[in-house]
């Protein structure tokens, strides 16, 4: 059995922790880091195939050290005229791009695919039939949204559009652990999931203070009050265009609000994953939702897009903060932003990849929005309702390629006798009625007071 000294970064090993249902299991780990503190040795461990938000500080009692896997040893280089060169197939030397074509399992309708529909199994409920609809060019290239590829690099110079996915090939063992504690935001003590790239001496703190309307950082409690003193602000900056209840969104311009939304990009990056850090904001606009009380309107999430995006992105990065999470704000969120295309009346997609949280959101959000529209149709002369992919996206704003990968999904699609046919089984609609009697937030487009801007022209900056 090896010895606690002689653990090493990189081992693999399995540790010990509690699962969803307080149980004790022992998942394979690797280790990133060894601190020592007063003598006493800390591990911080990221299990193997779980989110990297699980990623903690163990004590050695936690390991497993029967079962320990030592780092295999690199393979010299190759030398070149007695220099060390870089090994064959390096990413110095060869970048290689996987792309993978996947086939879906059954047939992708086109938007003017004739259909008709049929009960499962005999019990459907409602049976809508595909039609002709009209003719729009269309990219056909599928999408896997579970992906976990990411952009070519990092622009050198400031962008007029620009993605925030982050380039997972530059990842450190730094930006692989967390690095800040905890921070204290209005009422609540948030434990961050991720690395943010806060100031490097504000990372040892044992909790960072954020001021919940303008989200500057302070390093300590007597810092924020001094702040709370002179900031006048009790809601975020910009332009309220949203509201009802209790429930208002807020429009950030990034190169406007510059400070704001810089400061609300390092909170974020404590919760998202396959997102970067760009500080040039300028190409985005900040949809920030929040819950108005006595003392001011308090952030509950947000959402970012770009200004001009040449590939139909209506969100960018999105996010609903961990105390609030579980309650209905996430559809909320996704739904304002549809709602926010069809002002413009374009349809819209999320960027991609989607975090695992992300994709279960928009995956329920769009099941929903698509069913009750497939649920609202009335037949004619007794005849099957009849509906196409296109109108089913020009309803809804949600882009076709969403809509056919959402109906495969929930598996509605089938071909019969030369049509594409849409089945409503007993199952889902009684399923989709009980997630609709749950879901009791939801945008009142009567409140929404947006008028969309031509970002084309370089003087609406």
């Amino acid at each position: 059995m090896a010895e606690v000294g002689e653990i090493i970064e990189g081992c693999r090993l399995p540790v010990l922790r509690r699962n969803q249902d307080n149980e004790d299991e022992w998942p394979l780990a690797e280790i990133l880091s060894v601190k020592d503190i007063s003598g006493r040795k800390l591990f911080y461990v990221h299990y193997i195939d779980f989110n990297k938000r699980l990623d903690e500080w163990v004590t050695h009692e936690r390991l497993d050290l029967k079962k320990i896997q030592f780092p295999k040893k690199e393979a010299k280089t190759p030398t070149k005229n007695g220099l060390p060169g870089s090994r064959p197939g390096s990413p110095e030397r060869e970048v290689k791009r996987k792309v993978e074509v996947v086939s879906p399992a059954t047939p992708v309708p086109s938007e003017t695919a004739p259909a008709s529909v049929f009960p499962q199994n005999g019990s459907a409920r409602r049976a809508v039939a595909a039609q002709p609809g009209r003719k729009r060019k269309s990219n056909c290239l599928g999408t896997d949204e579970d992906s976990q590829d990411s952009s070519d690099g990092i622009p050198s110079a400031p962008r007029m559009t620009g993605s925030l996915v982050s380039d997972r090939s530059h990842d450190d063992i730094v930006t692989r652990m967390k690095n800040i504690e905890c921070i204290e935001l209005g009422r609540h003590r948030l434990k961050p999931w991720y690395f943010s790239p806060y100031p490097q001496e504000l990372t040892a703190l044992p909790v960072l203070y954020l001021c919940e309307f303008c989200l500057k950082y302070g390093r300590s409690l007597k810092c924020l009050q001094r702040h709370l003193t002179k900031c006048d602000l009790r809601h975020p900056p910009g332009n309220e265009i949203y509201r009802k209840g209790t429930i208002s969104f807020f429009e950030i311009d990034g190169r406007k609000n510059k400070s704001y939304s810089q400061n609300l990009c390092l909170l974020a990056k404590c919760f998202l994953d396959h997102k970067t850090l760009y500080y040039d904001t300028d190409p985005f606009l900040f949809y920030v939702m929040t819950e108005y009380d006595c003392k001011g309107f308090h952030i509950v999430g947000y959402f970012s897009k770009e200004k001009e995006s040449t590939e139909d992105y209506n969100v960018a990065c999105i996010l609903t903060l961990p105390p609030y999470q579980r309650r209905g704000y996430g559809k909320l969120l996704i739904e304002f932003s549809y709602e926010l295309s069809k002002v413009e009346g374009k349809t819209g997609t999320p960027e991609k990849p989607l975090s695992d949280l992300g994709l279960l959101s928009y995956r329920s959000y769009w099941s929903q929005t698509i069913l009750e529209i497939l649920m609202g149709l009335k037949s004619e002369s007794g005849e099957r309702p009849q509906i196409t992919i296109n109108e089913i996206s020009e309803i809804t704003s949600i882009k076709k390629e969403d809509v056919i990968s959402t109906l495969q999904y929930l598996n509605l699609i089938n071909y019969y006798k030369g049509q594409y046919i849409l089945t409503l089984s007993e199952d889902i609609v009684d399923g989709h009625e009980r997630a609709m009697l749950k879901r009791l937030l939801r945008i009142d487009s009567k409140c929404l007071h947006f008028t969309p801007k031509d970002w084309s022209k370089r003087g609406k900056w």
